[in-house]
């Protein structure tokens, strides 16, 4: 007679080990790929609402700059030599005396080209103001230590232009009753067409390529003491 076969013991081949472990190894190369790509859209969406509010931020500061616009006697309101913007406005804080000199300029900081905005300490004299207007214009192009200590990085900017909108039509600030020429940083001359704010002010930015949101963003402001529809 025959002795019954041996039944197999239990357990597993070193192949079907190795079949396993290879099997488990793809599973987890395809997890992970699949939890980096959701990390990597999470902060790009993260990074891409940040930089939507930071630059509706930013807008919302240039229109209420433009909202408070000051005209008063020996002040030019606005001026813009295509570098820099310099505006005569309401200080922020109701306590304040005077009023603020603000300035709006875009120049290289940290190798790259930011948006930025400088204001001075509240002004209640001519004097004053125009020493505050001449640092304004100074801080654009060659800011001290001392004069920075008033400006604000608003964000990264590739280009910016202005249209002022007068007798009818839109037209580049610099041809169209501007108070300034590029590299003056003296006060205009005080007569009716030099502190004149213009009906409305067109802002065109142009956003750094590669990043998001990017391309050109234009934005309106309305003189609201003439109103009407400018477009």
């Amino acid at each position: 007679m025959h002795e019954p076969s041996r039944k197999r013991g239990a357990g597993f081949t070193l192949v079907e080990l190795l079949v396993a472990i290879a099997v488990l190894a793809l599973l987890a190369i395809a997890s992970w790929r699949g939890l980096d790509g959701m990390v990597r859209a999470q902060d790009q969406t993260r990074e891409h609402t940040d930089a939507v509010l930071t630059l509706q931020t930013v807008l919302d500061q240039w229109g209420a700059d433009l909202d408070a616009v000051q005209t008063l006697e020996h002040a030019s309101p606005i001026a813009w030599d295509g570098q820099v913007l310099r505006l005569t406005r309401r200080s922020p804080r109701p306590l304040d005396p005077g009023v603020i000199v603000v300035a709006w300029a875009l120049r290289a900081d940290g190798g790259t080209d930011q948006w930025l905005r400088w204001q001075s300490a509240p002004v209640a004299t001519r004097a004053d103001w125009n020493e505050a207007w001449q640092r304004a214009a100074l801080w654009a192009r060659s800011p001290d230590a001392a004069t920075r200590r008033g400006e604000t990085v608003l964000m990264p900017l590739a280009h910016w232009q202005l249209f002022f909108y007068r007798d009818g039509s839109w037209a580049n600030g610099l041809s169209s009753g501007a108070t300034s020429q590029p590299g003056d940083t003296q006060a205009p001359p005080v007569n009716a067409n030099a502190v004149a704010l213009p009906e409305g002010v067109r802002l065109q930015l142009t956003l750094p390529g590669g990043g998001s949101p990017s391309g050109q963003i234009t934005r309106d402001w309305i003189n609201p003491v003439v109103g009407g529809n400018k477009s």
